[in-house]
């Protein structure tokens, strides 16, 4: 009796053990933060992303200094415009990912960042397609300190 009953209790114990392990993981999947809209400031350097807030996870970030019509871009996405222009013909150090990436730049006055300005719309582009980002009216408010820090005087 004892030669079955102890490898059923083990048995029983190492699923219980992995159901209890599954629901940990459903657990912290459902804490994930969603992406947003976010602003920080650098020194002079202003910073508006789109991602996970206190994360490495962004999908886009746009930099600028104070009183700078041009925006720095990073990122997996970038915005649809074809006034999207590589700042050098050397690549640089992506601060998103640490990988090697082109440099690409837009002025803050270009339709499609005045389009997230005014609608609080992005239309991008990716590996995957195209698609847009969305802003809350909370982050609309984010993303008009942006263009206004950098220089923006028509949005």
């Amino acid at each position: 009796m004892f030669k079955i009953a102890i490898p059923a209790f083990a048995a029983l114990g190492l699923i219980a053990f992995a159901a209890q392990s599954q629901a940990t993981n459903l657990d912290v999947q459902r804490d994930v933060a969603p992406m947003g809209w976010h602003l920080s400031y650098e020194g002079s350097l202003a910073k508006l992303a789109y991602g996970v807030e206190n994360s490495d996870q962004l999908a886009l970030m746009m930099t600028c200094e104070k009183g700078q019509t041009q925006a720095v871009v990073y990122g997996d996405v970038q915005p649809a415009s074809p006034r999207l222009v590589r700042a050098s013909a050397t690549s640089a150090i992506d601060p998103l990912s640490g990988d090697l990436s082109g440099v690409t730049r837009i002025s803050v006055r270009d339709p499609a960042l005045q389009q997230l300005a005014l609608s609080g719309k992005l239309a991008v582009e990716a590996d995957a397609g195209q698609f847009q980002l969305s802003a809350t009216p909370a982050e609309r408010r984010l993303i008009g300190d942006f263009f206004a820090y950098c220089g923006s005087d028509r949005v």
